[in-house]
């Protein structure tokens, strides 16, 4: 979906200035939210495509003014919510009203440092052989999903180069709506950065990964649609 979170390009947000000595949280709240929304997710409640679409669902408005774990935090409210896992008078006073739902997986504190260190690998067999190679030309497709997508806008309906294939992986847009795996091949795609945002970039490229059905091979009449 095109919400808040998809701000790649827009402009008057004020620079990304990285800050390598900064504490990976800046207050305990953060430590908390960030615990629990590892355990739940670790739960198989639901995956991680859908924690990602619901955090993108949030109203535009509340998105930009949240800092980065209340945004989290407020997703992971919703994602209970939706799953009878909590109700709105038990959120407003911490009082259990309900028995605790019956969930298929527990992450026991001294599971945690080997569920993390593991991962959760998303490299998923391929059902049909890619369609693009590397040094392809290919054209994003110009789409705007009202469910959840990995593909910038900033690229779609930009002409790129495919530069590295990774195989079949879990396909994001189908993984976040409950609709299955669904496994697609994945790539790596050169963008020229003169295209993309206008020729007083510093930029020469940009990298995108794009799962195949986000592209297209590239036609006659598309070379257009690189400026």
């Amino acid at each position: 979906m095109n919400g808040p979170h998809d701000m790649g390009g827009m402009q008057n947000f004020g620079p990304v200035i990285p800050d390598p000595g900064a504490p990976h949280f800046h207050d305990e709240w953060e430590k908390r939210a960030f615990a629990l929304t590892v355990a739940m997710g670790a739960s198989g409640a639901w995956n991680l495509d859908e924690a990602r679409h619901m955090r993108e669902s949030m109203p535009p408005a509340d998105y930009l003014a949240s800092p980065y774990y209340r945004i989290w935090f407020e997703a992971l409210v919703r994602l209970m919510q939706q799953r009878g896992l909590v109700s709105p008078d038990e959120l407003g006073d911490g009082r259990l009203r309900e028995p605790p739902g019956v969930l298929s997986r527990r992450l026991e504190s001294d599971q945690v440092a080997a569920v993390l260190a593991r991962g959760a690998p998303t490299d998923r067999e391929a059902s049909a052989p890619a369609r693009f190679a590397v040094g392809d030309a290919v054209i994003a497709r110009q789409i705007n999903p009202t469910g959840h997508t990995r593909l910038p806008r900033y690229v779609r309906g930009h002409i790129g180069t495919v530069v590295s294939l990774h195989g079949a992986h879990v396909y994001p847009d189908t993984h976040a709506q409950g609709a299955g795996e669904q496994p697609a091949h994945l790539y790596t795609v050169r963008f020229d950065a003169r295209f993309l945002w206008g020729a007083d970039t510093t930029a020469s490229g940009v990298f995108v990964d794009c799962w195949e059905p986000y592209l297209d091979h590239l036609q006659s009449g598309d070379q257009g649609q690189a400026s």
